[in-house]
């Protein structure tokens, strides 16, 4: 599944042909995705200039002069194609901008979804309404974990998973973060010293900046809107590398924990 830093070289490849055109055609090429499309998709988009382009958590913003935001997610494997050579069976959006760029919302196993929400009500958006802070902004940091994990026993690494303590955060950056810092995925989070919780924030980001640098992982179906890979997973310390040489020698060990692999090493990760 396309994580964070997947979504955030998205928004970054569609930036280069979206920021500022005019929308000048809108064709759903099928009626849903996971969900059904917005029933009035194309007449509030065509026409439509493009005015910013973000991200909240996994999901990608695309904001129009019209106070609508489209609000998207890639699901497991959707991705966006610019200028694809010829349409396929699962291109099942597509765009065309005031300067002559395509761009098609390719999705085979349609578990991704697409809504237009007004822009002045994104916060109140039911995904969104009850999200913690972005992991890469100033309001996420070993104070805020310290605030939002007191008193709870649950392990580390689901606190890290639930949207509500952090937004974003995926099994894999989840895995890597916590090798980084030092603290074993089933400590129980409100054991957790202060002064560790600020090398795990500064972990998260670091392992998410990597991976932003480097175009994501390349998962499965997932490439970036130019057709790219990512090569982060390269650079993975322990995720997917089980019996493998951690760097300190010992093995890369894997659990599973509620259905998630959770890859560790036992020797970096004691605590």
């Amino acid at each position: 599944m396309p994580e964070l830093p997947e979504v955030e070289t998205t928004i970054r490849g569609l930036a280069t042909v979206l920021q500022g055109r005019r929308l000048v055609s809108v064709e759903a090429r099928r009626a849903d995705l996971r969900r059904a499309f917005p029933p009035d998709l194309r007449q509030r988009l065509t026409g439509a200039r493009v005015t910013g382009l973000g991200r909240r958590a996994k999901y990608g913003l695309v904001a129009t002069d019209r106070g609508d935001t489209m609000v998207f997610h890639l699901g497991m494997s959707g991705r966006w194609r610019i200028d694809p050579d010829g349409l396929g069976p699962h291109d099942h959006l597509v765009l065309g901008t005031d300067e002559g760029r395509t761009l098609a919302l390719n999705d085979p196993r349609r578990f991704g979804s697409l809504d237009l929400v007004r822009t002045d009500e994104l916060d109140s958006f039911d995904p969104f309404a009850r999200m913690g802070p972005e992991p890469l902004s100033d309001g996420f940091s070993g104070a805020s974990l310290e605030s939002a994990l007191a008193g709870r026993s649950a392990p580390i690494k689901a606190m890290l998973l639930d949207q509500r303590i952090v937004a974003g955060l995926g099994n894999i950056y989840v895995c890597e973060a916590l090798h980084m810092a030092g603290i074993a995925p089933g400590r129980a989070a409100g054991r957790i010293a202060r002064m560790r919780l600020d090398r795990l924030a500064a972990a998260v980001r670091e392992v998410l900046a990597a991976a932003i640098e480097a175009g994501g992982s390349s998962l499965r179906d997932y490439a970036r809107p130019s057709g790219e890979l990512g090569y982060f997973s390269k650079q993975w310390r322990v995720y997917g590398r089980e019996g493998e040489s951690c760097r300190c020698g010992a093995l890369v060990r894997r659990r599973s924990d509620s259905g998630r692999s959770t890859f560790f090493c036992a020797r970096c990760q004691r605590s």
